[in-house]
C-alpha cells in the first residue's frame, strides 16, 4: 500500500473515531455541567428545563435546549454562569440568580422582567438549568 493510500485510510479511521467518540465526550461534558450546576444551586437542571417551558421564558429569551426559545426581548441566557452580574444590578451568584428568577421586581423595580409566581424551589431548578448552559 502506498503512502497516499495509507494516509487516506488513516484519515478515514480518524474521522470514524472522532464520529464515535465526540458524541460520548459531549454527553459527558453536558452531564458534568448539569452535575456542577445542581451542586451550585441546589436545583435540578432537568426540572428547570421543564419549568422554563412551563413559565414561557422562551417568549422573551433565547435559551439553548428549549424548543422555540429564540426571542430577543430579554438577553440570551447561554453562558449566564460566566457573567459577572445578573441584569446588570446584582453579583452573579446561585442565590442571586434564584432570587432574580423568583422576584425580579424586588431586585430591580425598573426591570421589564415580570414576576411570574415562581416558588423558591422552582427558581433553584431554573437556575440549575441556566447554570448548566455553556
Amino acid at each position: 500500500m502506498g503512502a497516499r493510500a495509507m494516509r487516506g485510510r488513516l484519515s478515514g479511521v480518524a474521522r470514524l473515531a472522532t464520529a464515535v467518540a465526540l458524541p460520548a465526550l459531549l454527553a459527558a461534558c453536558a452531564s458534568d455541567a448539569r452535575t456542577e450546576a445542581a451542586r451550585l444551586t441546589g436545583g435540578n437542571p432537568e426540572r428547570g428545563g421543564a419549568l422554563i417551558r412551563h413559565y414561557g421564558c422562551g417568549s422573551c429569551h433565547t435559551i439553548a435546549g428549549i424548543p422555540g426559545a429564540n426571542s430577543l426581548v430579554g438577553p440570551p441566557l447561554a453562558g449566564i454562569r460566566g457573567r459577572l452580574y445578573i441584569a446588570g444590578v446584582v453579583k452573579n451568584t446561585p442565590e442571586n440568580l434564584a432570587r432574580w428568577i423568583q422576584d425580579p421586581q424586588a431586585v430591580d423595580s425598573l426591570t421589564a422582567m415580570p414576576t411570574l409566581g415562581v416558588t423558591p424551589a422552582e427558581a433553584r431548578n431554573i437556575a440549575a438549568y441556566l447554570y448548566s448552559l455553556r
